[in-house]
């Protein structure tokens, strides 16, 4: 079975179809371990939902003190800089463009250590070979690169709109 159907809804519909058939005298499988396994997947996501969001958070709060200190030690040039004419967004464009290029850069390193981790990982489970699919693999690679440019983005945003 696919995870998809991993689930006791999706099962009984199976062992319905299954016992349909003429040749199948009956369908066995533990239920409640079927059970158990989906309510510990669910317990389990909980907690790392949570302890991303932390990590969130955490991360949020680095990005943005990094770049105001990055302002703070621009001030002198941000006062000069204002008293020539020059506008908020003129003077934000370039701690935003960095940012992003740094979250990008971060995002890469990222990729790649999640790449060689899944490598060696294959080599040495050998079993996790029919569970890797490249298309799941190649969408969290797209979804960190994202995730990394938003969170780069909104914390500097954060950190330069004063």
């Amino acid at each position: 079975l696919k995870a998809n159907y991993a689930n006791n809804d999706s099962l009984v519909m199976i062992e319905q179809e299954l016992i349909k058939n003429q040749v199948v005298k009956e369908v066995f499988y533990h239920k409640s371990l079927v059970e158990l396994v989906n309510s510990n997947i669910r317990k389990i996501s909980i907690v790392l939902l949570f302890f991303t969001l932390i990590l969130l958070l955490i991360s949020i709060a680095l990005i943005s003190n990094t770049i105001r200190l990055s302002v703070y030690s621009k001030r002198f040039i941000i006062k000069s800089m204002l008293l020539v004419g020059a506008t908020q967004a003129f003077i934000r464009k370039p701690f935003l463009l960095k940012s992003l290029l740094h979250g990008l850069i971060s995002a890469v390193i990222a990729v790649v250590l999640l790449a060689v981790v899944l490598y060696f990982s294959r080599s040495a489970l050998p079993e996790l070979v029919d569970l890797q699919d490249i298309d799941m693999f190649l969408t969290l690679f797209g979804m960190v690169t994202v995730l990394g440019l938003i969170i780069t983005g909104i914390s500097t945003l954060f950190a330069i709109r004063r």
